[in-house]
């Protein structure tokens, strides 16, 4: 759970702009959107082999 502590003095758009950065950052809607419905090993392997192919050819 990504949590920040608003400093004296910080604007509620800053410290909404610091814990967006930080839930980003951690990956949490990454993570929620993935676990948001099941999805067979099968599936899995070939979208992670598509990716790897895919960064393959950006050069990374």
């Amino acid at each position: 759970m990504s949590e920040i502590r608003i400093r004296k003095n910080e604007s509620l758009d800053s410290a909404l702009r610091r814990f967006k950065k930080q839930t980003a950052r951690d990956g949490v809607l990454a993570e929620a959107r993935k676990r948001s419905h099941y999805e067979k090993p099968s599936v899995a392997r070939k979208k992670k082999a598509e990716a790897a192919r895919k960064n393959k050819r950006r050069g990374f």
